[in-house]
């Protein structure tokens, strides 16, 4: 075990919604039989977190809180197989025992612990977590990339990789990714590489052409486009990308009320709709289309960790790259790359790295 008895456990609190997150130092805490202690390499800004920051979605644990949920970093302290290595902490840990567990939906467990909102998460020095699903990194991915970056996998990654495998991609398929932000970009790299040919929408120029610098066969800017205009323009690049007329697999990614407006009325005949991007306002649809197209709805929550594996797997074979997607910042920036966030969404996944004291 590493000597952590000189160590303090920093971590930056949310105490208040819309307040400053505040450093405070306390005693690394004693770990059970089934826990490890992470020393933390980085931890991702995820969408989740600015809606419990800004947004005034409840968390599950009383405030003050830790959050941060999208953690890599080394165990100094649990189990010997562990003991030193560079791990991924997934962003849903459940209990591995329940019915849901047993029926490979650990995601949705209902047990589950989720760092950032069960317990306090990742944005400190030091995270406590049951041991059973880390996921360790290959030595060879860290000649590619820091650790830190890694962080990503935790949720921006794995999250898209669970629902796009789950809307069972066929060669050949139109994948239609609305929102190819922090999570969504991911989603489109994804579903490329399992053979479909994809569509990315967004509002900004930007995130399109990184899109299509990366291998997305075509892109559209929506902005100020009514839905009829752009459902006529999705159908005109399904016939020029010689995509199939029927069944496309459309994922909402971007988490707002156009975006999720926008991927209901492309459903067409034999479509399936994942919706992955959160928001806390309402959508008025007509839902007898899902039954007219005969059509399937499929929400998703976070990965289960048994996937992981595959998601690292994909990153060390160099298939999936990730090094344009993601931008460091030391952790005593918290509060200034938050309040960014809000105000305009970064075009790389921020990871916060911690530089607190000793």
């Amino acid at each position: 075990m590493t000597n952590t008895k000189d160590m303090k456990l920093w971590q930056w609190r949310m105490t208040a919604p819309k307040s400053d997150l505040q450093l405070v130092a306390s005693e690394l805490p004693a770990i059970g039989a089934h826990q490890a202690l992470v020393q933390v390499a980085g931890c991702g800004v995820c969408h989740t977190d600015l809606g419990f920051w800004h947004d005034g979605v409840r968390t599950k644990m009383e405030l003050p809180l830790t959050l941060g949920h999208e953690i890599s970093g080394t165990v100094v302290a649990g189990p010997a197989h562990l003991l030193h290595k560079p791990v991924i902490v997934p962003a849903v840990l459940p209990c591995g025992e329940c019915d849901l567990c047993a029926q490979g939906r650990s995601n949705i467990c209902r047990k589950q612990l989720m760092p950032g909102n069960d317990l306090h998460g990742g944005f400190a020095s030091h995270i406590a977590v049951p041991h059973r699903y880390l996921c360790p990194v290959p030595p060879a991915m860290l000649e590619k990339y820091p650790l830190a970056h890694l962080a990503v996998i935790a949720d921006a990654i794995s999250t898209p990789y669970q629902v796009v495998k789950r809307a069972g991609i066929a060669q050949g398929d139109l994948a239609i990714v609305i929102g190819v932000g922090g999570v969504g970009i991911y989603g489109a790299m994804i579903a490329r590489l399992m053979g479909a040919k994809v569509l990315a929408i967004d509002i900004s120029d930007e995130k399109l052409a990184l899109a299509k610098r990366h291998g997305v066969d075509a892109v559209l800017n929506s902005k100020g486009m009514d839905l009829k205009a752009v459902k006529e323009r999705v159908r005109a690049i399904a016939e020029e990308l010689r995509a199939p007329k029927h069944g496309w697999k459309i994922f909402e990614i971007s988490g707002t009320t156009p975006g999720q407006d926008l991927a209901f009325n492309l459903i067409t005949y034999a479509s399936t709709l994942s919706v992955v991007g959160f928001t806390m306002n309402k959508v008025e649809v007509r839902l007898s289309n899902l039954m007219a197209f005969d059509a399937q709805l499929i929400g998703t929550w976070g990965c289960k960790p048994e996937l992981y594996p595959e998601v690292v797997e994909l990153i060390a074979s160099g298939k999936l790259d990730i090094g344009e997607f993601v931008e460091a910042f030391p952790m005593s920036k918290i509060n200034e790359v938050f309040r960014d966030s809000v105000a305009r969404p970064h075009t790389r996944r921020p990871v916060m790295v911690p530089d607190m004291p000793n």
